[in-house]
């Protein structure tokens, strides 16, 4: 036995097998070894090194330029403030364990930043209404492109019908992606989240997502954030990991409500945006601020900068531990607008005042009922209705909704009737009931229930309907029939349901969706209203409990014994300008002005009626704000001076005067004479002062009396002049040439939106006095009128300069101009000027004016609404220094319009002070306040 052994022994240590194993010995022993000293030894000081190996990059983001007016007054700047980041940087074990760590810090933090009144960074594509409904924000291709980010498609192109999901993804709707987001494949957001919580966890879940290639970056939840905010996240910076205080660079605007249409506003780059604009400079990131309207915007690349960078380490919750190196920015270029700050301001109030002088006179006449004034306070949400259901609510606000509830009740029985089992055709129901079933029919469109896209309008069916002969039961039975109703959006079993099933889910949806619908509810209050189940004394203390005005106890408890008349209370806020015409969105309520340098060409204001606050739109964007903004009836987000174009009125009649006498149809001694009506075509359209007469007119006369029978007499002549018989296309030609000499047909070159006019195409003799189917923007009149006075067109833009940081000018902007003076000779442009100085030398707006103005009116009519008001004229007369245009959309007369022109001019000129503007309030209404065509 001893034998053997040893002889084992000798064998194997003699052969390779030992070598072999002693080769793997000391391997072994080496590993384990090293493994000793890796993580017992220096274990800990390995950790922390391998912590500090992170490196990391950032931009440090460039101060973005300021914005001047002519004279140096700050119009946009930077302030330095913190904001509330989160980057998703934390490592889980798993899908369900991220969602609810996540989601449970986001909560906390979320009902931190509502608790202190802080405003959620909110670009996503989805509203949650207060009725806790859903609806897109966007449409069009940037709905497609939200829908295929949602589901991780390249393009729209490859959205599909998912059978997992059972979503027509091509066709999803906004409660449909939501469902999607919170489910436990993608956030897996807890019910224990009340709705509100949800939909703002899914808001920044969905930012986040957009940094899900770069986990450490940074998405930005709050701006301008409260000390109060800073001190907790502060406080609890070990539990809420990944979350951290930022300083911050935020954009404010002074004079913001006279300049947000012009100046525009910053936000968060949208991904569309980062596309475009990272194609032409790479420093762009995901993460910037850039401008999404207005000169904000097209100034973009000069206002921007240059963005330095930081390098750094960051630990193992990702919080930086070390810096490497810092590249300083470079700010942005400062811009200098050729816009007065001042007379910009005192043409914003002047034009508010004479809409409100409008409105006020019209109440007081009548004209406008009383009772479009209380329901108004509703219908354009001057009063909250949402506050009456608050714990905060007032007595009246309680008593007001409790009335409220009880006829809503009747409401919904009465729209469940009609679908069912007793309809009437829309001609017989009641005006309550049709404007129901019109806003309804009108939701189904929005929702995507009802495809309009589908509706064949030609069908026999639909005529009917559009004509009012059959009920919405009947129409709407025949819109599933027609496959125009899209049942994917009902509680339905689209396979198996019959028609029947697919119509009673469909009134499911209808009355389920209109007893929490705002708009819905706003019908049922004014119809409420008007039949004194609310009080108007109600809706004025409402007034007061919400803060619209300021509270006053003597004018309260007047209110409240009766003292006082709901009328006369209302009638004095307006008269003040404490309630605004563009608050109750009453006609008129909008209007714009242009005010230009003769001499330059540099536009000196330009003024949309209303505005809005650029700074809650700013840094990130306040969707409750920018919601009402929508909801605006008065459409406040609509540069009135650059996008509504209307026909221009009698304003147009120097086109034809000026076409006339270079195509020689007339001389500047032609008389015409004007009977009051024109016989010479077959509809024998009449001038306005039928049945009187102007008798005879030369054209500078004509321009005074603004007469319409020597202007269709121009038409005529014009449409004539080519073949010696009268042919249409040969006078609408030559309109349009001096149209097109005027710029008429073109942009204007301002570098904001601005919708392109249009001259008239067909009927040369109405065409002659403003109608037809021209149509201009206040900017396209402008300029029309300042090459009147000069003899030069010229190409607009806002800017007057461009410096950088150090003070350099980088860019002197002077407007271009082609010279039109040889159009006409010296004497007919002199008989053109003296027309208009007679204008105005003869209306009893400007009697008593020191300042020589020449001008033309105009009033455009409007089919089921008050006249248009305009004006353009240029001041001095003998030698013009600015031109101005202005219109007062359904302002009933081109007086009025003319009002508003004086007082700006006496402002520009020095006659009036900004404190008298301010003082004169409503007191500007003094002439015609019913439709005139009086010109």
């Amino acid at each position: 036995m001893s034998y053997d052994i040893k002889d084992f022994l000798k064998k194997f240590f003699s052969s390779r097998l030992f070598v072999l194993a002693a080769v793997f010995i000391v391997f072994f022993g080496i590993i384990l070894a090293r493994i000793f000293t890796l993580q017992v030894v220096n274990g800990k000081s390995y950790q922390e090194n391998f912590s500090l190996k992170i490196q990391m990059k950032q931009p440090i983001n460039a101060a973005r330029g300021n914005i001047y007016d002519k004279k140096g007054k700050l119009l946009a700047y930077n302030e330095l403030a913190y904001s509330i980041s989160i980057n998703d940087s934390t490592t889980y074990s798993s899908t369900k364990e991220k969602n609810k760590a996540v989601n449970a810090e986001l909560a906390e933090i979320l009902t931190v930043l509502k608790n202190n009144g802080e405003t959620l960074n909110n670009d996503f594509k989805i509203d949650r209404k207060k009725d806790g409904t859903y609806s897109f924000n966007v449409s069009g291709s940037s709905l497609n492109r939200f829908r295929a980010d949602v589901f991780g498609k390249n393009s729209a192109d490859d959205l599909e019908y998912n059978k997992d999901t059972g979503i027509d993804e091509a066709n999803a709707t906004a409660e449909q992606i939501m469902e999607y987001l919170m489910g436990k494949d993608n956030f897996g957001i807890s019910s224990k989240y009340d709705g509100d919580l949800a939909y703002r966890i899914v808001v920044v879940r969905y930012a986040m997502l957009g940094n899900r290639f770069a986990r450490y970056k940074e998405v930005k939840i709050a701006t301008d954030v409260s000390d109060k905010t800073v001190a907790y996240v502060n406080e609890h910076m070990d539990t809420l990991s990944g979350i951290s205080v930022n300083e911050d660079m935020i954009r404010k605007y002074n004079y913001s409500e006279y300049f947000s249409s012009i100046i525009g506003y910053t936000g968060p780059i949208s991904e569309s945006e980062y596309t475009a604009l990272h194609k032409k400079n790479k420093d762009y990131t995901q993460n910037d601020t850039v401008g999404k309207a207005g000169l904000e915007q097209y100034y973009e690349t000069y206002l921007r900068g240059k963005n330095g960078e930081q390098k750094f380490y960051i630990d193992n919750v990702g919080r930086i531990s070390e810096i490497i190196s810092s590249t300083d920015s470079v700010a942005g270029d400062d811009l200098y607008l050729s816009i007065d700050a001042d007379l910009q301001k005192a043409t914003y109030l002047a034009l508010q005042n004479e809409i409100a002088a409008i409105v006020y006179s019209n109440i007081k006449s009548g004209e406008i009922p009383i009772n479009d004034v209380y329901t108004a306070l509703i219908g354009n949400s001057v009063i909250n209705t949402e506050h009456f259901s608050k714990a905060k609510a007032s007595d009246t606000e309680k008593n007001v909704l409790s009335v409220f509830k009880s006829r809503q009740k009747t409401t919904l029985g009465k729209i469940k009737q009609e679908l069912t089992s007793s309809p009437e055709a829309l001609n017989t129901m009641s005006d309550e009931v049709l404007d129901e079933f019109t806003y309804i029919i009108s939701m189904l469109k929005d929702d995507q229930v009802l495809l309009k896209n589908e509706i064949d309008t030609s069908d026999s069916v639909y005529q009917k309907w559009k004509n009012q002969k059959i009920s919405p039961k009947e129409y709407l039975g025949y819109c599933i029939t027609q496959h125009w109703i899209d049942i994917s959006q009902l509680n339905v079993d689209e396979k198996y349901a019959d028609s029947t099933e697919v119509y009673d889910a469909l009134c499911k949806y209808i009355l389920k969706n209109i007893k929490t619908d705002t708009e819905f509810s706003k019908i049922i209050y004014q119809y409420m209203i008007t039949r004194g189940e609310i009080s108007p004394r109600q809706l004025c203390l409402i007034l007061f409990d919400q803060g619209v005005l300021d509270y006053d106890d003597a004018t309260v408890n007047k209110l409240k014994n009766g003292s006082l008349s709901p009328r006369d209370f209302l009638m004095k806020k307006i008269y003040n300008i404490e309630i605004t015409p563009a608050q109750l969105a009453l006609e008129p309520c909008i209007g714009s002005c242009v005010v230009t340098d003769e001499k330059t060409g540099e536009i000196r204001a330009m003024v949309s009626y209303p505005g809005y606050d650029s700074n809650k739109l700013a840094n990130g964007v306040d969707s409750e704000y920018f919601a009402s903004l929508q909801h605006d009836k008065s459409s406040p987000l609509l540069n009135y001076a650059t996008q509504q174009k209307t026909a221009p009125g009698s304003t147009f009649k120097l086109v034809s005067a000026t076409a006339g006498l270079a195509e020689n149809v007339i001389t500047t001694s032609d008389q015409i004479r004007c009977t009051g009506i024109y016989n010479d075509i077959s509809n024998k359209p009449k001038c306005w002062i039928y049945p009187g007469s102007h008798g005879l007119d030369n054209v500078s006369e004509a321009i005074r009396d603004s007469c319409n029978v020597f202007f269709y007499t121009v038409g005529n002549r014009l449409a004539q002049k080519k073949t010696g018989s009268y042919n249409d296309a040969n006078g609408i030609d030559l309109i349009q040439k001096y149209a097109h000499i005027y710029g008429l047909d073109q942009k204007t070159g301002l570098e904001i939106s601005e919708s392109k006019s249009s001259v008239a195409t067909k009927y040369p003799v109405m065409a002659a006095i403003g109608q037809s189917d021209n149509n201009y923007t206040t900017v396209a009149l402008s300029r029309y009128v300042t090459a009147v006075a000069s003899g030069k067109k010229y190409n607009y833009q806002l800017m007057n300069k461009i410096v950088d940081a150090d003070g350099k000018t980088v860019k002197k902007y002077k407007a271009d101009y082609e010279d039109i003076s040889d159009t006409l000779t010296s004497s007919q442009w002199d008989a053109i000027h003296s027309g208009m100085r007679e204008v105005v030398s003869t209306m009893d707006r400007f009697q008593g004016f020191d300042i020589p103005v020449a001008g033309k009116t105009g009033t455009a009519q409007q089919t089921g609404h008050a006249n248009h008001g305009l004006f353009v004229g240029y001041a001095p007369y003998d030698d013009p220094e600015i031109t101005i245009a202005v219109r007062i959309a359904n302002g009933y007369s081109s007086h009025n319009a003319a009002t508003a022109a004086r007082n700006i001019i006496s402002y520009y000129y020095k006659e009036t002070s900004m404190k008298d503007i301010k003082e004169m309030k409503a007191a500007g209404a003094n002439g015609n306040i019913r439709n005139s065509v009086a010109d």
